[in-house]
This record gives C-alpha cells, structure tokens and sequence, in this order.
C-alpha cells in the first residue's frame, strides 16, 4: 500500500522534546515538496504546521521557534524535531506531500502533552 508512515509519537510533559520521523511506503518523495501537518481535534481539519520547498522551511506562527524540519533524500524520509512542547501541540502529526496529495495521508503519529 502506498502511504506516508509516521513514528516517534509519545506523552511527554510540557517543555519536553519529541522527535518525529516520516518514511515512503512504495511512494518516493523525490525532489518534491514536503510538509508536517497536524490534527488537533476531532472536527477540526488538519493545519500545516511546516512546509519544506525549494526557496526553504516555513513553519506555522505557532510553532515557530520551537519545531525544526528536515529530510534525507538518501533514506526518503522526513524529520520534525519538537521542543519545548506545549499543551496546544496535542495533536495527531502526519507528513505529506506540499501540497497534499490526498491519496497518501497516513496513519499519523499521536503526540499528547501534558500540563
């Protein structure tokens, strides 16, 4: 099944760090743009949280400071480093294309904080 795969997902308390890592299932990500997106709650739609292009790395007014992306083309994979979590970052975390492509969200990773 072609799909992003998600890990490194936890409950840590808040100004503890997290380190995500993203991988291609049958999907190369290539020069493409890639991105970080998160969902935060159960009716909400997913937001972008940091966007990797060629020009370089915009991250979310909310996480900026904070958060850290970065890619290994050689391993086809995507990384997000959280510091200094927050409550607010509770959230399911997922990688994907920029922009989407719908057809390969996977099943994310869960980061719950803790006040």
């Amino acid at each position: 099944q072609v799909k992003m795969v998600e890990s490194g997902g936890g409950l840590v308390q808040a100004g503890e760090s997290l380190a995500l890592s993203c991988a291609g299932s049958g999907i190369s990500f290539g020069n493409n743009d890639m991105a970080w997106y998160r969902h935060q709650a159960p009716g909400h739609q997913r937001t972008l949280v940091a966007v990797m292009t060629t020009e370089g790395i915009m991250y979310s007014d909310s996480v900026k400071g904070r958060f850290y992306m970065s890619r290994d083309n050689d391993k086809n994979s995507v990384d997000l480093q959280m510091n200094s979590l927050k409550p607010e970052d509770t959230a399911i975390y997922y990688c994907n294309f920029y922009p989407v492509g719908p057809d390969y969200w996977g099943q994310g990773t869960q980061v719950t904080v803790a006040s």
